[in-house]
């Protein structure tokens, strides 16, 4: 589709540590159509013991730029259970609406001993439009396997012709490092026939560039016009956004010099910019997106303006 010319249009929300599932981070939003003017933003906070909860604030497009709502003073889903794959925080990730209901594909995350941490993809579902979620079971719906051997996360899901598609990322490997092990991951596909059971195909969709990138995550996938259109973040020294084409979703190429959106001189997005939530409202499509600290500033929005 040829170089995209985002214009950021400013942070529209950044924690103030006043709630306590929020003390900090406002990471990996996730946009929901509540009607045509407002969306239902669900983002991940920390908690004062770094735990991860989902919650949500309201972007409202009544006004010029598009300005954000306070977050819910609870959340909507916590951490799970001791000893439960999500015990020590739930991550936003993807919404599918389907047959009056929300499906939330979620990041769950405990720790690790001879690595730092795991993930793995878990559902919760929604029955009031997002205020609260019930996870649907205590276990992953795509966690380990041998497919996956060390990690999944970050579901990007869309339903096609009766068939569930999903980009996630995968872990490739962790690496002895000081202090701590280092992560290597990128991003692979998988099908279903219902959205919770699974099959990981192996693919990879996304791979590393170069031996200095380590961190392929958070994809998101558009549909349009017969191209598969992916945003996603990538790490080297620090995240950027990234992008990639495909003509069924399977092969991709990589074109991150097509991104027309890059880290301010300075602020709050001056350091990185990763998690891109890609939306289309009406005619013009909408970035999502967190600057530095990983969501720690806050979360942004940015306008792709088409010729």
């Amino acid at each position: 589709m040829g170089k995209q010319n985002w214009r950021k249009l400013g942070l529209l929300l950044a924690p103030d540590g006043q709630l306590s599932w929020a003390r900090t981070h406002v990471a990996v939003p996730v946009a929901v159509p509540l009607d045509s003017q407002r969306y239902r933003v669900f983002v991940t906070g920390r908690d004062s013991e770094g735990r991860s909860n989902i919650g949500h604030f309201e972007l409202n497009f009544t006004s010029d730029p598009p300005s954000a709502g306070p977050l819910s003073d609870l959340p909507a889903l916590s951490p799970g259970q001791l000893g439960c794959f999500d015990d020590r925080g739930a991550m936003s990730s993807w919404v599918v609406t389907h047959q009056g209901r929300q499906l939330h594909y979620y990041t769950g995350c405990n720790l690790g001993v001879t690595v730092p941490f795991y993930f793995s993809i878990g559902l919760a579902v929604s029955d009031d439009g997002g205020k609260t979620l019930k996870r649907f079971s205590q276990g992953p719906i795509l966690g380990r396997s041998s497919v996956d051997p060390i990690l999944t996360a970050s579901a990007c899901v869309l339903l096609e012709n009766e068939i569930w598609r999903m980009w996630y990322v995968s872990a490739a490997k962790w690496v002895s490092a000081t202090p701590r092990a280092k992560h290597y991951y990128h991003i692979r596909y998988a099908e279903s026939q219902d959205g919770i059971s699974w099959r990981p195909t192996g693919k990879i969709c996304v791979d590393f560039r170069d031996a200095k990138e380590y961190a392929i995550s958070r994809p998101c996938v558009l549909h349009e016009n017969g191209l598969y259109r992916m945003w996603f973040s990538h790490r080297g020294a620090s995240y950027r956004i990234g992008y990639a084409e495909s003509s069924d979703g399977l092969e991709w190429e990589r074109h991150d010099d097509y991104v027309g959106l890059d880290v301010s001189a300075s602020g709050w997005d001056s350091e990185m910019i990763e998690y891109p939530f890609v939306f289309r409202r009406g005619q013009r499509l909408y970035m999502l997106y967190n600057g530095n600290g990983y969501g720690a500033t806050g979360v942004g929005l940015a306008v792709l303006d088409e010729s």
